[in-house]
């Protein structure tokens, strides 16, 4: 008759056989309030029809997936909406609890506040003061002000999953409850706190946000200095404001009222008249600061990793680093998270946030998707969203498992070196850069950069910091932070020298290991050379390169190039136009041309992402991670 069956997705009801879908119920409701109705069995303007109007709605809105056959069977069962379900990543099913329990709270410490500065009701008033004296009364009342206050100040925390705010507010809620059958048996507010923190209560699992101890144990020995601080600031601004000669008992019992914005026995007139609003907002600030000291989630390592780690991630990046990007991660501006066996690691930096990660990870297949539940778990217990910037195709799948979406970031240009030459009509104006270069004696020479002496390191920098010249360095996912590095020794350098000997341009291409590949990471050449230098030390380089036994070299990565090029459909024709209006500041479409020169393959590169709300968030920590945007001094400090 009735039979209940466990699945990953959630809990499946067979009815004589027939499975039963949560629309289905929703659109049997509606069809009977529909009936009900033509019927006149039901009023219109009755609660009980609105009650099953909203329950049917919820009901269809929630399980809409199973209305369409191509995403049947593809969502988890939630309280909210069934979120579309990801091998990876754990299920929660209260996910969408912390957000309606933060609204509750805010609903919960209204409705408190508003009940403890208002007149009880008579009646209730004569039967407590039959069993408590008059005291408790206005003592249960001065208490639930600051109460309320507080569970105010935690709802935002509540919003943002974090364990300590869900442990404050049940405390919160329960006295809250106790305290409105004390101050005058308020059974409905008793039992709007009750009801609210029993859900806090069953939606707990989705509280998982962690703290580090070690920020709260400061935080605990911080706060009690800021309150002191603060109260003796409040009371100092009232002593200040009151008539001379006010005794301090009197500026005590202000300072207390002020901060309950409640009236107190010094009126403040004229140009003071606000001091009571001001207190009450000092008071107001004083409890967020306190919060945020109390709520900080878990954080993330704060020093870079130390020379141990790097080593084993060099040695991983040597054994499995056949993508292109792979190389960079041996950057020194990014932390490392190694899978449980420490057989695969990927490279991140937290912007806005977000937890972003430099490309795909390194490492064997099989070691991948632990990595990526640990990465999961990792981001989670910090409230941090992860995006990915420069993933590639082979592992977009892999990350979409991940419940990550993929957003088209731009295409990487793949020359075959093997297939390049300077011959034929297409390439000529490349010849014709090589051939004026080289009758103007400039030369170009591949080496390792181990092979460079200390003079020509010296030189390379100082050719560097003339092309940048006020401009800061750019880039973290396709570029090396530096050239002085003792593990950087194999990366290869193609010199471009003058008549006279000198270095005056480079090419730097990191190593892809399991394939001979190179990618370019920078290239740099003195403001008063020839035009054409950068296109005659790729079209050398490349050659030697080929010599050398290379047979791909990946060059300038062509943000958004498809859009501008090859657009599908208006909107993406749109975003071209405003990428070329854009090219003045980002090069995007200068980028393209140059590397077309070469007639490379292109392969595109993703921009991965959680949920498209957070998406602007996302873009704003890439910008900031790859230099292409300044970012506040507060933000870097």
């Amino acid at each position: 008759m009735l039979r209940i069956e466990r699945h990953r997705l959630g809990p499946r009801v067979y009815v004589l056989g027939a499975r039963v879908h949560e629309w289905q119920l929703g659109a049997a409701l509606l069809i009977a309030l529909a009936a009900a109705t033509l019927a006149h069995r039901l009023d219109r303007d009755g609660l009980v029809g609105v009650t099953l109007l909203l329950a049917g709605v919820w009901l269809v809105a929630k399980d809409w997936r199973d209305l369409v056959p191509s995403q049947r069977d593809t969502a988890a069962w939630c309280v909210g909406l069934h979120a579309r379900s990801a091998p990876l990543r754990a299920i929660r099913r209260a996910a969408a609890l912390p957000k309606l329990a933060a609204v509750a709270a805010v609903t919960a410490g209204l409705v408190n506040l508003a009940s403890a500065v208002t007149p009880n009701i008579a009646w209730r008033d004569h039967l407590l003061l039959n069993v408590a004296p008059l005291a408790a009364l206005r003592i249960s009342h001065a208490v639930a002000v600051p109460a309320s206050l507080l569970l105010l100040v935690t709802a935002p925390y509540l919003w943002g999953r974090r364990q300590g705010a869900l442990r404050l507010a049940l405390v919160l809620l329960l006295g809250l409850g106790a305290l409105d059958l004390l101050k005058g048996l308020d059974l409905e507010e008793a039992a709007g706190s009750f009801a609210a923190a029993g859900l806090l209560w069953l939606g707990r699992s989705s509280f998982c946000v962690r703290h580090d101890p070690v920020t709260l144990r400061s935080a605990l020995r911080r706060a009690p200095l800021v309150i002191a601080a603060g109260l003796f600031l409040c009371g100092l601004a009232v002593w200040l404001a009151a008539p001379w000669g006010t005794p301090l008992a009197q500026v005590a019992r202000q300072t207390y009222d002020s901060l309950l914005w409640q009236d107190g026995p010094i009126a403040f007139r004229d140009e003071l008249g606000g001091v009571d609003e001001a207190v009450g907002a000092g008071g107001l600030l004083l409890l967020l600061w306190c919060a945020y000291l109390l709520f900080r989630p878990l954080a993330v390592p704060r020093a870079f990793p130390a020379r141990e780690l790097r080593h084993a991630a060099r040695d991983l990046v040597r054994l499995h680093g056949a993508d292109t990007l792979a190389y960079f991660k041996l950057r020194r501006d990014q932390h490392y998270l190694f899978a449980p066996d420490e057989r695969a690691f990927l490279g991140y930096r937290v912007e806005a946030g977000v937890l972003l990660v430099s490309g795909d990870p390194v490492g064997p297949d099989e070691a991948l998707p632990a990595l990526l539940r640990k990465l999961s778990a990792f981001a989670e217990a910090r409230g941090l969203r992860i995006a990915v910037l420069g993933a590639g195709e082979p592992l977009r799948p892999l990350w979409e498992q991940l419940g990550l979406r993929s957003i088209y970031l731009g295409d990487e240009a793949v020359v075959d070196t093997g297939a390049f030459s300077l011959q034929g009509r297409p390439v000529r104006k490349v010849r014709q850069s090589v051939t004026r270069l080289e009758k103007h004696g400039y030369r170009a020479s591949l080496h390792e950069l181990r092979e460079l002496s200390e003079a020509d390191l010296t030189k390379l920098e100082e050719v560097s910091l003339r092309w940048l010249g006020k401009a800061s360095e750019r880039g973290f996912t396709m570029s090396l932070d530096a050239l002085r590095r003792d593990d950087h020794g194999d990366s290869l350098v193609v010199l471009g020298r003058d008549g006279e000997g000198r270095i005056r341009g480079f090419l730097h291409f990191a190593p892809s290991y399991g394939r001979a590949a190179v990618s370019l990471s920078l290239m740099r050449r003195e403001p008063d050379t020839p035009n054409g230098l950068t296109e005659f030390l790729v079209a050398r380089g490349l050659e030697q390169l080929r010599e050398r036994g290379i047979e791909e070299a990946s060059l300038n990565f062509a943000a958004f190039a498809r859009f501008i090029h090859e657009p599908r459909g208006l909107v993406e024709r749109l975003l071209g136009r405003g990428l070329l209006a854009a090219d003045a500041l980002f090069q995007i479409e200068r980028l393209y041309r140059f590397n077309a020169k070469f007639f490379p393959r292109w392969e595109p590169r993703y921009l991965l992402y959680e949920r498209r709300s957070a998406l602007p968030r996302v873009a704003l920590a890439a910008l900031w991670a790859e230099g292409q945007l300044p970012k506040p001094s507060r933000a870097r400090s």
